[in-house]
């Protein structure tokens, strides 16, 4: 037997913040050796924290990782343990993501990232460059780092570490997901160790994809794959959601969180390496392409990681893996994202308008799970956590939070900003959850200062708008709606930055949003309303996965008023009720929030423009709709969708959280000035509608009878028969598309 222990990490990092990503590392190098380890693997870019973007390209950055990485290979840190650690390196004129292997104070290989990400949010081709050559060369050390190292030289490129008793490699992140993985030819070469220093992000439901990604990576060739990720917000829209593991042979042997408060969690495995010689040896193809295989270069270390045989180190077996359901991911991944935001901005607590609506209710509840969170990691022994609720929710007298709902009344404003268009059961509504929760809650009657401004504009211009049920046109509609919109913004921010002063208390509160990412494809907010705040913890959620969140919150956030909040039907109230109006969202939008997701996944995730579109619509809408209502409802969709872009370029920054986000930022990258008649496009829809006017028998004879059904993880799952609608359509309507 050769026995190794491995150890792979969760760390919380914050970009540019070296103090505390040193602090982090140590304290994973600490515990990796408190544990016995004698393999330490830290995510990707961990001195620097991932998120630095266009810090990148100034040479301090570089500068100050090198420093901090002379700061630990002076120490013992690297004392009997090989370390990989992820920071920037610039070679002569070329900046690299590198992963710099260490042991006994000494830098052992460099090994610079050869395939970078760079699409949905990631851009590492706009900072750094890809190492294209499969070859190890001379890599001269910084001269302060040589002196303080003695070592001048450091190979650099392309290889693996040849230890006396095994062979260990780095795959960085996007690595693992390209065609030709660096794993498929290291294996041949003998590597049996493979170290993933990774920064992913959480978005739902994509955490099976990567462990499967992990899983396929040693189930055919054999080998240990480590990863290790971030976890936290470090400084922007993205929450890494960690779940470090350890695979072997194809199998979990160990894995840490998915989402936590915590700034370090080490995940420890023990593992028989003659396992992955044994199934090798089994696998004939295994074997014959081996023995063929282009030799990879490698560095030789006289070292041994391994013990024999001893029974006093236990083995780590396969383990079932765990994964959150949507519903609790929605809850947990914002709440820690929120935490990370709270703890570092300065910022005394969250002020949040509370309609009593769908969108306010969930960013309710999420700050509410927060708070929950808070306290059982206080009362789990956590005393960053506790240091950090102590000095935000200003205890005194060695006190801190034992009480979720005690907690939020200190850092969390609500507030319903009602006028005459509310209702009471909005109001009833906004007040029963923020005493489920626990919040400080306001309740602010806007129409004083509304009317207010609508004799001001009289006096200015001698007319005064009216409402369309009162016989006013769509304009005078559309801005009395806006003048309410636009004044609970304003107060929003007014409170947050002077209730505190009211309460005696230091500091300033941040403005949550609650627009959803539907509302925001679709432009149907406000521009500078209450979807303009500092942060949105839901802009990238969908309406549907929000009311499967309100259900499920309703029970197990125990916030049982949320079941009413699920029920009612969702609508602005900026208009006025009469007994035969009432303003409802869906209508005055003119499509469902299920077509506003299929739109969604069509133009985002299969990259389809409205003639595309419509061509795939017509064969998921087919047996229900003819080619010309279908034509109708794509047209209304892009139309609105092009009026409204612009909005998105204000749009307030939101946890990132599904694949057909329409944010402007990074992610959804357009223009935001349209001809919103797209002449061209729907006059090509109106020709194909005009070729196949009367084949809707046809068309549904095609389109079989099909079963639609709920998944198991709430997604929708779309059975055919033969002929059926094809993958982009099937894939439009199904939640984990575009992973």
């Amino acid at each position: 037997m050769r026995l190794l222990k491995a150890a792979t990490c969760n760390l919380n990092q914050w970009a540019m913040d070296f103090d505390c990503n040193v602090k982090n590392i140590k304290e994973s190098i600490t515990r990796a050796k408190e544990a016995g380890a004698v393999i330490r693997l830290g995510p990707e870019l961990e001195i620097t924290g991932y998120g630095c973007e266009d810090h990148f390209l100034e040479l301090d950055t570089v500068t100050h990782a090198w420093e901090c990485l002379k700061d630990i290979l002076t120490g013992n840190w690297t004392d009997g343990m090989f370390c990989s650690f992820g920071m920037p390196v610039i070679r002569g004129s070329e900046r690299y993501n590198c992963q710099v292997l260490c042991l006994n104070r000494k830098i052992i290989m460099i090994r610079p990232k050869m395939w970078l990400a760079n699409d949905g949010n990631y851009r590492e081709l706009r900072w750094f460059t890809a190492w294209k050559h499969k070859e190890l060369v001379d890599f001269n050390l910084p001269s302060e780092i040589a002196e303080s190292l003695s070592q001048q030289t450091v190979p650099f490129g392309y290889g693996y570490v040849k230890f006396l008793d095994t062979a260990v490699a780095a795959e960085v992140c996007e690595e693992l997901f390209c065609p030709i993985p660096p794993h498929a030819e290291l294996s041949l070469n003998g590597v049996e160790v493979f170290m993933n220093a990774s920064g992913s992000h959480h978005q739902l439901r994509k955490l099976d994809l990567r462990l499967r990604a992990f899983v396929g990576a040693t189930h055919t060739r054999g080998g240990v794959y480590m990863y290790s990720n971030h976890q936290g917000c470090d400084g922007g829209r993205l929450y890494y959601d960690g779940c470090s593991c350890v695979v072997v042979n194809g199998d979990v042997v160990a894995q840490g969180s998915q989402f936590s408060l915590k700034d370090v969690e080490v995940v420890v495995a023990q593992i028989d390496l003659d396992a992955v010689a044994s199934l090798r040896g089994s696998i004939s193809s295994f074997q014959e392409q081996a023995s063929c295989k282009s030799e990879a270069p490698s560095v030789v270390v006289p070292y041994k990681l391994c013990q024999a045989f001893n029974l006093k180190m236990s083995l780590s077996s396969p383990i079932k893996i765990s994964y959150h359901s949507p519903e609790e991911e929605i809850a947990f991944g914002p709440a820690c994202w929120l935490w990370d935001y709270l703890r570092r901005s300065g910022a005394s607590g969250f002020l949040l308008p509370l309609s009593g609506g769908a969108d306010s209710s969930s960013v309710a509840a999420i700050v509410g799970c927060m708070c929950q969170l808070v306290v059982k990691e206080i009362a789990n022994g956590d005393e960053q956590v506790k240091s950090d609720a102590i000095r935000i929710g200003h205890y005194t007298d060695e006190q801190f939070p034992t009480d979720s709902k005690e907690f939020a009344k200190r850092i969390f404003y609500t507030v319903f900003m009602g006028s005459e268009n509310s209702s009471e059961a909005t109001r009833s509504r906004a007040k029963l959850l923020a005493d489920e929760i626990g919040s400080w809650h306001l309740d602010v009657c806007i129409d004083g200062v509304v009317a207010s401004l609508l004799s001001l504009f009289q006096t200015l211009t001698g007319k005064r708008p009216r409402y369309k049920v009162d016989g006013g046109s769509n304009i005078e509609n559309l801005g009395l709606q806006n003048i309410q919109a636009r004044i609970r913004m304003v107060l929003a921010f007014m409170l947050a930055s002077l209730m505190p002063w009211v309460h005696n208390k230091p500091g300033f509160y941040l403005v949550l949003g609650s627009s959803n990412v539907d509302e925001g494809l679709r432009g149907y907010l406000t521009k500078y309303d209450c979807s303009s705040a500092d942060i949105n913890p839901i802009g990238s959620i969908s309406k549907q996965d929000l009311r499967r969140f309100l259900r499920w919150a309703a029970i197990h956030l125990g916030y049982a008023s949320l079941s009413e909040v699920e029920a009612a039907p969702p609508t602005a109230e900026l208009e006025p009720i009469r007994s035969n109006y009432s303003q409802l969202d869906e209508v005055d939008m003119g499509m469902t929030y299920e077509e506003l997701s299929v739109y969604g996944r069509l133009r985002k995730i299969f990259r389809c423009g409205p003639v595309s579109m419509f061509k795939n619509l017509c064969y998921r809408w087919g047996s229900q709709l003819t080619p010309f209502e279908v034509a109708e409802k794509v047209k209304h969709f892009f139309k609105y969708y092009s009026i409204n872009r612009h909005k998105m370029t204000v749009l307030t920054p939101s946890y990132h959280a599904e694949s057909y986000s329409p944010e402007d930022n990074r992610f959804d990258l357009r223009q935001f000035l349209y001809n919103s008649r797209w002449p061209y496009q729907f006059r090509k829809i109106d020709d194909l509608v005009s070729e196949i006017d009367g084949e809707r028998g046809d068309l549904t004879k095609s389109i079989k009878q099909e079963t639609v059904g709920i998944a198991a993880d709430g997604g929708m799952g779309v059975i055919a028969a033969d002929g059926g609608m094809g993958v982009v359509a099937a894939g439009s309507g199904d939640p984990k598309a575009g992973l």
